[in-house]
């Protein structure tokens, strides 16, 4: 187990610095998509994928941006799923954007964001906290989906805290009296989706300490029939009992397993190359798909 907390954790292993989730404002990351992938650059990362949540939107930009600096980019994205109350979140890499099943359901996936937002600024309005829909959409960037860290951006902004962090542990987490569920596919669906747009799937940080529950085994095995690619066991939310048990499931269902920052740019704590992918399990996850989009490559 050491070895492979250190091969995956802050401990760098030769071969090229693999960090595959990263967010930027076009949902709820700080960066551009140009500023996340200099931001990459100047980290050492070799190979960054952008994920945001239920959009690709800054895939173009952040192309660019990795021509420019010699950052590889996946272009990828973080599904917003959802089963019996629990958020479960899953990457897709190199998806078609073009698939007209998966963007209606990510389209549905943010319309529905913005106005369960309105309805939890609401109820905390109502308590006294001091924060407005009207503060909350000055923090969302144009075309950028919006979600919860932007009205912690919103009570940053107007002072009442200093960090997101502060934000979730108050008000904003799933069992908080202000939290309003938004659409959100079954996560069986949502890996339909992600191969039928030509997509490798992942579940992202499956047995998260963060939440008060993550997925279960019975779930991943569903998910797994319906084509799961992998499970991000290396990450920030995940201790030694949650890496070992992620590594067992894999090895019993043949798994990839992939590592990464889930980097927002100054919303988190989060630094960019934290946790990272082997080499082998990138180019396993180049040659699962088949929906045309391929690794940009400087």
């Amino acid at each position: 187990m050491t070895s492979e907390l250190n091969a995956h954790g802050t401990g760098r292993k030769p071969g090229p610095v693999i960090d595959l989730h990263a967010h930027s404002n076009v949902s709820d990351g700080t960066e551009t998509p140009t500023e996340l992938v200099e931001a990459a650059a100047a980290a050492g990362i070799d190979v960054l994928a952008i994920t945001d949540h239920d959009t690709v939107g800054g895939w173009e930009e952040a192309a660019a941006a990795a021509r420019r600096t010699g950052v590889t980019l996946v272009p990828g994205i973080e599904v917003s799923c959802a089963l019996g109350g629990v958020s479960i979140h899953l990457l897709g890499y190199l998806t078609d954007p073009g698939d007209e099943a998966l963007t209606a359901e990510l389209a549905r996936a943010r319309e529905s964001r913005a106005t369960r937002l309105e309805r939890m600024v609401a109820r905390m309005a109502a308590d006294g906290i001091p924060v407005t829909y009207e503060q909350v959409l000055a923090q969302v960037a144009p075309g950028a989906t919006a979600g919860r860290p932007h009205i912690a951006d919103a009570l940053i902004a107007n002072g009442t805290i200093r960090h997101r962090d502060e934000a979730f542990a108050e008000w904003l987490a799933e069992d908080s009296p202000y939290y309003v569920a938004h659409h959100a596919p079954h996560p069986v669906r949502a890996v339909e989706l992600v191969r039928a747009a030509g997509g490798v799937p992942v579940i992202a940080h499956p047995f998260t300490r963060t939440r008060s529950r993550g997925a279960d085994e019975a779930l991943i095995e569903q998910m797994y029939a319906a084509g799961l690619a992998g499970l991000e066991a290396y990450h920030r939310d995940h201790g030694p009992e949650q890496i070992a048990r992620a590594e067992a499931v894999a090895e019993r269902l043949g798994l990839l397993l992939t590592g990464s920052s889930d980097y927002h740019g100054q919303g988190k704590l989060n630094r960019l190359g934290e946790r990272t992918t082997r080499a082998e399990v990138l180019d396993a996850i180049e040659q699962e798909s088949s929906g045309g989009t391929a690794v940009v490559r400087p």
